[in-house]
C-alpha cells in the first residue's frame, strides 16, 4: 500500500492490484493454518501406523485356530486337571503359583479369594487368552489345551460372564450368533432360561439395554444351553443381580448343567455354598482346596475366616437397618 501511493504519479502499482494483494494475503493465513493442522494430523496419523507396525513384528501373535483334528465328541466327561500351573502378565510377578488341581467330570467347584487372588487369571488361562509360564499343563480329559487350536478350545467350551455381550440384532442372533441351530432349539433353549414369553424375532438393543440385567444374563444360559458344553464357567455371574434372580439362575445352572464340570468365580460366597468343592486362593496360589463342609471345620481356616467375615458383615448392616 506504500508502494502503492509512493509511485501513484508513476502508476507503478494500480490501487486495485493492492486491494487484490491485501485481499489474498489475509487468506494466506487461513491457508496456513490449515497446513499446520493438515500436518498435525498426518504426523498423529503416522505414529498410529508405526504402532501397527510394532505390533505386527514384535507382539507374539495367537496360536492358530486349528492345528491338530479334535474328535468332535471332545470333551466327552469333562475333568479338569492343572499340573504345575504358573501365569503372569508380560514381564510382570507371577500371578498364579505352581497350581496343582484336578476336578472331576461333572463336579461343581467354586472358585473365591481375595481381589487379587488370581480368580479371573484361571478363567484367562483356560480360554487361552493368556499362556502361562513353561512348564505348564492343563489338560480336559486328558488332552493339553495348550497344544490346540484356539477355536478347537474355545468352542467346547461355554462362559457365562459378569458383563453380557449383547448385539443390536434379533434375539435368535444373540442365542445363536452363528446359525447353527434350528429355530426349534433356540426356543427350546430360551423356553429352559425362563424366555420362552418372548419371540425369537424380538429386537436386542445395543448391549441389551432393552433388557434388565438378569434377563441378559439368561440370554447368556440360553446360548450354553443350546451348545451343552462339558465344561462352563461362571465368571461372576450373578454379581449384578439381586438375591432373587441369583438363585434363579444358580438353581437354572445346577438343574440344567447337572452334567457338566462347572466352575464358579463369585465374590458372593453364598453363591458357591452348595458347591461340591471349594477352591481358594490367596496370592496366586491354592492354598485350600475340598467339599465346604470339611473347608469350614478347619479352625483358623482361610475359607471359614472368609464366611464368618461375610457373615459379620451381613449381621452388621442388618442391625444398621433396623436402627434405622
Amino acid at each position: 500500500a506504500a508502494v502503492a501511493v509512493a509511485t501513484q504519479d508513476d502508476k507503478f502499482l494500480p490501487a486495485e492490484w493492492v486491494a487484490v494483494g491485501l485481499s489474498f494475503s489475509m487468506e494466506v493465513t487461513t491457508f496456513l493454518k490449515h497446513a499446520v493442522r493438515m500436518y498435525a494430523t498426518a504426523e498423529l496419523q503416522m505414529n498410529a501406523v508405526e504402532r501397527v507396525r510394532h505390533y505386527v513384528a514384535n507382539v507374539e501373535p495367537e496360536a492358530p485356530e486349528h492345528i491338530d483334528e479334535v474328535p468332535t465328541t471332545w470333551p466327552e466327561a469333562g475333568a479338569l486337571e492343572f499340573k504345575h500351573l504358573s501365569v503372569r502378565y508380560r514381564d510382570g510377578p507371577l500371578v498364579l503359583k505352581d497350581v496343582n488341581i484336578s476336578v472331576a467330570p461333572r463336579e461343581k467347584v467354586g472358585v473365591c479369594g481375595r481381589t487379587g487372588a488370581g480368580k479371573s487369571t484361571l478363567l484367562l488361562l483356560l480360554f487361552r487368552l493368556i499362556e502361562p509360564e513353561p512348564g505348564s499343563v492343563v489338560t480336559i480329559d486328558g488332552k493339553n489345551i495348550l497344544t490346540m487350536g484356539l477355536t478347537d478350545l474355545r468352542r467346547r467350551l461355554a462362559i457365562i460372564p459378569q458383563d453380557p455381550t449383547l448385539f443390536s440384532a434379533s434375539l435368535r442372533f444373540n442365542v445363536d450368533p452363528f446359525d447353527e441351530y434350528s429355530d426349534a432349539q433356540i426356543a427350546e433353549a430360551l423356553r429352559l432360561a425362563q424366555l420362552g414369553d418372548i419371540g425369537l424375532d424380538a429386537t436386542v438393543s445395543e448391549g441389551g439395554s432393552n433388557f434388565s440385567q438378569g434377563q441378559k444374563q439368561l440370554i447368556c444360559i440360553a446360548r450354553a444351553l443350546l451348545r451343552k458344553p462339558k465344561v462352563l464357567v461362571l465368571d461372576e455371574a450373578t454379581a449384578s443381580v439381586d438375591h432373587e434372580t441369583d438363585a434363579i439362575i444358580q438353581r437354572m445352572v445346577r438343574e440344567e448343567f447337572a452334567g457338566a464340570t462347572v466352575l464358579t468365580i463369585a465374590h458372593r460366597l453364598d453363591t458357591i455354598a452348595d458347591s461340591d468343592k471349594i477352591m481358594v486362593l490367596a496370592d496366586g496360589k491354592v492354598v485350600e482346596y475340598g467339599p465346604p463342609a470339611e473347608l469350614l471345620a478347619v479352625d483358623g481356616g482361610t475359607y471359614r475366616g472368609m464366611v464368618e467375615a461375610s457373615a459379620a458383615a451381613t449381621s452388621g448392616d442388618g442391625e444398621g437397618g433396623a436402627a434405622e
